[in-house]
């Protein structure tokens, strides 16, 4: 679906894991909320940072051990502007 498809104040979240499975799984249940309106996915923290600059979702499902940027490190770096 189009973000245009989407009902007005549907949340846009953003799902980040390395382990395909682990997203899929949360994935899904949250396309069962009827406030969800976007679920997006992310594999790494660095791809997780460059979505969330773009995107500004409303809620993020963050992996704190991934491999190089682990969500602590994503935060981190949100937060300095990096």
């Amino acid at each position: 679906m189009e973000p245009a498809e989407y009902p007005s104040g549907a949340i846009r979240a953003l799902v980040v894991d390395d382990e395909p499975l682990a997203r899929r799984n949360l994935t899904v249940l949250l396309r069962h909320d009827p406030d969800i309106g976007s679920i997006a996915e992310c594999g790494s923290g660095a791809e997780a940072i460059e979505e969330i600059r773009r995107t500004r979702p409303d809620l993020v499902f963050l992996d704190v051990q991934m491999p190089e940027c682990d969500g602590f490190d994503v935060l981190e770096m949100l937060g300095s502007g990096v």
